[in-house]
């Protein structure tokens, strides 16, 4: 625990001295700045990067499915795939990297996936923050960092979504779907974000909001009809505990508390831009999802899709608060709140479902026996 507290006190200190500068009101994107602010920005971004890969490619048997995910790797370097789960993209990627390593090298497949990762969440909150010092702020201290040493193939998609939101606000259409069904290849989730992210850049008028309502009540009486819906696009769901669904409270308070910020300030930061109020769109129905859909196996995953704007959204409100009374008072709230939120994400991080701690790296540790060795 220790060591992930300087971890992530470190690389936010780095974070604090890149300064991005917003285009027409924070709508657009950026021209860089003067030089020696480049420099700087990319000093501390590449040490940033190198930091958090470190620790992330060095780790062994740290994430609740690390043993699991060894276990694919050996069968499609067997050529099982039959009796592994996992998409197309992924299977290849192993296959490759097996084949330029001469063996299974399993540490290294982990490698790829978090340089991956980690640089394309750097490169979203760099070219689409108001304040990239925030936004780092937030995705470490909501856990997103650390979470990334589990499921490696969603968290490749969640990062790839997030970079595909400037196209979205751009109107780029076609260069959206493309990010997303390159990401689908890792993870077929991710196609959920061309609905959802479609309906979240509209312009929704009340009456719209109220039909919409009137919808999100058919996840209470349709439930059956959801989850056969689920195990046709997962079969491998079908009989299985994710098939429990589950309320998720925290995620429920923090959109909550993300929508509540949003509204004091709406007319002031949200109505007004179309970036803005696509975040704000996408908290809601992130909130939607969480309490209509609980019951909808691993519901916390598609609902991430849409809350992971709020590393992007929160700064965004930020910087179009006025009053600098205000500013202060909201700055110091939504960071006591983001280090009792990291605080708490810490105590529970051992837990089962999660388990990036205890910290163990393939220099002092050995990896466990997967499935295969014990049979």
């Amino acid at each position: 625990m220790i060591l992930y507290l300087l971890i992530a006190v470190f690389t936010v200190m780095l974070a604090v001295w890149v300064k991005t500068i917003p285009v027409n009101g924070g709508d657009g994107y950026r021209n860089e700045g003067i030089s020696r602010q480049q420099a700087c920005n990319r000093l501390c971004l590449f040490s940033i990067f190198i930091v958090l890969f470190a620790v992330s490619a060095c780790r062994l048997n740290v994430g609740n499915d690390y043993a699991k995910y060894v276990e694919f790797m050996h069968l499609i370097a067997c050529g099982a795939y039959n009796y592994v789960p996992t998409e197309i993209g992924f299977n290849a990627l192993v296959a490759v990297v097996y084949k330029i390593a001469g063996g299974e090298c399993f540490l290294l497949v982990f490698a790829v996936f978090a340089f991956f990762t980690l640089w394309l969440f750097l490169k979203a909150m760099y070219e689409q923050s108001d304040s990239f010092g925030w936004s780092f702020f937030l995705f470490m201290a909501f856990g997103f960092y650390f979470s990334t040493f589990n499921t490696v193939r969603y968290y490749l998609a969640l990062a790839l979504a997030l970079y595909s939101v400037k196209y979205v606000l751009k109107g780029e259409w076609g260069k959206f779907i493309l990010l997303v069904l390159l990401g689908s290849v890792f993870h077929k989730s991710m196609l959920v974000v061309i609905p959802l992210y479609f309906l979240a850049s509209l312009a929704w008028k009340k009456w719209q909001l109220a039909v919409m309502a009137l919808f999100c009540t058919t996840f209470f009486f349709l439930q059956d009809f959801y989850l056969k819906a689920v195990v046709f696009l997962y079969p491998s769901y079908e009989d299985t505990e994710y098939l429990e669904g589950g309320i998720s409270w925290f995620n429920i308070l923090r959109c909550l508390g993300v929508l509540v910020f949003s509204l004091c300030y709406y007319r002031q930061a949200v109505a007004g831009s179309k970036r803005n109020r696509f975040y704000f769109f996408c908290n809601l129905g992130a909130l939607v999802l969480y309490t209509c859909c609980s019951f909808l196996p691993i519901i916390t995953r598609i609902g991430y899709y849409l809350n992971i704007t709020q590393i992007l959204f929160i700064p965004a409100v930020l910087v179009k608060i006025e009053d600098k009374r205000q500013r202060w008072f909201w700055s110091a709230a939504i960071g006591l709140a983001a280090v009792g939120y990291f605080g708490l994400y810490l105590l529970r991080a051992g837990n089962d479902g999660i388990r990036v701690l205890p910290y163990q790296t393939f220099m002092f540790h050995d990896m466990v026996p997967i499935l295969s060795d014990v049979n």
